[in-house]
């Protein structure tokens, strides 16, 4: 999913929102302390065209922050290896604090322990050549399966552990284009010396279905940086100029938010792969919880190709089918 783009009259509703809530932030405390947070006011639930959805248990004011989610998995651009976080994502510069393992760079030493989870097994093989063909390919999506093959291997996952999300529908042209990551993937493990026996679950079909699964479900991790406070500001500026991807990641619940291209909410990153979700308008009870996976700004027939070719469905939302 590529949600990381922010539209001029995205950022002017959240810009509006923020103040808002500043203007109440004094009176959320009772007897001088601070108010205790809630479970998030959400449940997962069938919809009546789209599958399964998210709505509201209750209502919902807009600006507030729905819930948070740490990603299942994670993994950084090719380009920003040694400029990111390899766990966490946050961007690491030449004056910050960060501890070196190995050939990865992590911003913390809490990082380098939740690390272990896939990097030491994947520290154990050669994965130029692997990286050189995601490269060559344009390819990113591998490198999260390669590292979901780790954590298995590992022991730290279980190979269906991303079994409930929906998978992408993929054309007999692209299994057969999947086959050399495949090869390559089992390869680096083999010469790194795994066994046969903890590859038992990498075979061709469980590649394929995996990474159909991360095609539709990943997010593009755009960080907006700074504080919350500093978020809005940032985000604002991103209008004026490219912002760089840093990363992909998979999460459980968010990936279970529908499209809407007049979404009411929207998710976030400000200075890693946690992710945030906030609702653009007020959301009633009952309401579906909606995202857009694309740039809202695009003109309708842009939007309809890029949902069509990247998520394999028609929109029919409100503002489509208005011909907005």
């Amino acid at each position: 999913m590529c949600l990381g783009r922010y539209s001029r009259c995205l950022i002017s509703r959240l810009q509006s929102l923020h103040l808002q809530k500043r203007q109440l932030c004094s009176t959320a405390t009772h007897n001088g302390k601070p108010s205790q947070p809630s479970p998030p006011p959400i449940q997962v639930a069938l919809t009546e065209s789209a599958g399964r959805g998210v709505f509201a248990t209750r209502r919902i004011g807009a600006g507030d922050l729905i819930h948070t989610a740490k990603p299942i998995i994670t993994h950084p651009t090719l380009s920003t290896l040694n400029s990111v976080c390899y766990f966490c994502l946050r961007k690491i510069t030449s004056s910050s604090q960060h501890f070196q393992h190995h050939n990865a760079r992590f911003c913390s030493e809490v990082c380098k322990d939740n690390a272990k989870a896939f990097y030491d097994v994947e520290r154990r093989a050669d994965w130029s050549a692997f990286n050189d063909y995601c490269r060559s390919q344009g390819l990113k999506y591998p490198l999260l399966v390669k590292r979901l093959a780790c954590m298995i291997i590992s022991g730290a996952e279980s190979a269906d552990c991303i079994d409930i999300l929906q998978p992408a529908s993929l054309s007999p042209e692209l299994i057969l284009a999947m086959e050399e990551g495949f090869v390559m993937l089992r390869s680096a493990f083999k010469k790194a010396g795994i066994d046969d026996e903890q590859m038992k679950f990498l075979n061709k079909q469980w590649y394929t279905n995996v990474l159909a699964q991360i095609r539709i479900n990943a997010f593009r991790i755009e960080l907006a940086g700074g504080l919350y406070e500093d978020l809005l500001s940032s985000a604002a500026a991103s209008i004026e100029s490219e912002i760089v991807a840093v990363g992909n990641a998979i999460y459980m619940l968010p990936s279970f938010y529908n499209h809407d291209c007049d979404p009411n909410a929207h998710i976030m990153w400000i200075d890693n792969a946690d992710a945030r979700l906030m609702a653009l308008r007020d959301v009633e009870e009952g309401e579906e919880l909606r995202i857009c996976y694309i740039d809202a700004s695009m003109a309708r027939d842009a939007r309809q190709a890029l949902l069509s070719q990247g998520f394999g469905f028609q929109c029919n939302c409100l503002r489509c089918s208005s011909g907005d």
